[in-house]
């Protein structure tokens, strides 16, 4: 890489860089993963998890998925719809799985769970409705650092245009302040700050309109903040106990304390903007496919290549009940990092909100991985 290359990065990076109150959290560069050869035996639950469902969220999955991974796909088309003897020899014919072991938190991680929630609302400011959904602001630019250097491959910033300076771009708190003024597309409106908050934090979901009909809203863009826990900062503070500090006890503070909600909100200095979505396949992640509740999930990209099946051992949301699950790379999310981390699609409305909410078990992973193939590079 040239010296200007190398400025250039450095002075891109330092000017979108963001400045939070608290010292920053340890840099995730640093962290490596180590994968290794196991054996089908080993995976807690593998021989009674059901497999045939496993398939065919795979196949859901092989349109988009990296030419490594497709290789199998061929074969796994020829079983037939229910035959779960043909799941599991399909997999273990095909497939090696290799325990994932993170040099940060060891072959252990945090599995939490994401739903897509429907919110009331509508198309037009009202005296109820008055919280506006943002599509991307025209003055949003995305800076992609993937061919500057190896170093930054993995890094992509935004910002604005302030003069002849790009600078970070706008804060939660400063575009909540803006309200209706602020610059950029209204898809609709809601009546719950909360809600919304809980909206972005999922990345997508629906909101509903008071004739019945539902706008399906997907996730177009960040503002380039890192995420920070709100639950965590609650508990931090004293408002919430760790036991507490679920979506559903968030909502229950919220709602008693109107009047330290917005400086609440305003500790996530990220902030999403959507897209109206009129794909009638449903919630689609970040790999291009729909989600299919429980058998997708959201992870690390810079662990796990989307489309790779996972086998997941963890526990039901507040339970030792044992969740053992083969499912799929699908999606990625702002707050999962870490080779050993994932989030858990449970799918849509207040049924799904329930477990997700409530989810953030420890866990174990397994990729599963093509034989005979190089694993993929963590550097």
């Amino acid at each position: 890489m040239s010296r200007f290359a190398s400025v250039v990065a450095i002075l891109l990076i330092a000017a979108c860089q963001q400045l939070p109150e608290k010292p920053p959290p340890k840099p995730p560069g640093p962290e490596r993963a180590t994968y290794v050869q196991s054996a089908f035996s080993a995976l807690p639950g593998w021989s009674t998890t059901r497999l045939e469902p496993s398939l065919r969220a795979y196949l859901a999955g092989c349109a988009r998925v990296p030419a490594v991974l497709l290789g199998p796909c061929g074969t796994a088309t020829t079983i037939a719809v229910g035959d779960e003897e043909g799941a599991r020899r399909f997999f273990e014919t095909y497939f090696t799985p290799y325990a994932i072991v993170s040099s940060e938190t060891g072959d252990t991680g945090t599995i939490t769970g994401y739903y897509e929630p429907v919110l009331r609302g509508s198309r037009t400011r009202d005296g109820v409705n008055r919280f506006p959904v943002f599509g991307v602001p025209d003055d949003l630019i995305v800076v992609d650092l993937a061919n500057v250097a190896p170093e930054t491959r993995n890094l992509r910033l935004r910002g604005r245009v302030d003069g002849r300076r790009l600078v970070p771009y706008y804060t939660r708190a400063e575009i909540d302040a803006r309200g209706e003024t602020f610059k950029a597309p209204i898809i609709g409106w809601t009546s719950d700050p909360i809600e919304l908050f809980f909206l972005q934090i999922q990345g997508s979901g629906q909101l509903e309109l008071e004739n019945g009909d539902r706008v399906r809203l997907g996730y177009a863009d960040q503002n380039g903040h890192p995420y920070r826990s709100l639950g965590r900062y609650l508990v931090d503070r004293g408002e919430l106990t760790l036991d507490q500090a679920s979506m559903q006890g968030i909502k229950t503070w919220a709602a008693a304390n109107p009047g330290k909600l917005q400086d609440a909100l305003n500790v996530n200095a990220s902030y999403v903007f959507f897209r109206e979505s009129t794909d009638p396949r449903g919630v689609v992640g970040a790999l291009g496919v729909p989600l299919v509740p429980q058998y997708s999930l959201a992870v690390d990209r810079r662990f796990i290549p989307l489309g790779a099946p996972i086998f997941l051992s963890t526990t039901y949301p507040l339970s030792d009940q044992p969740l053992s699950r083969l499912a799929f790379a699908h999606d990625v999310g702002g707050a999962i990092r870490g080779a050993v981390r994932a989030d858990f699609f449970w799918g849509t409305g207040p049924e799904a909100a329930v477990p997700a909410g409530r989810m953030r078990q420890p866990g174990k992973m397994w990729l599963l991985w093509p034989r005979g193939e190089p694993l993929p590079r963590t550097d």
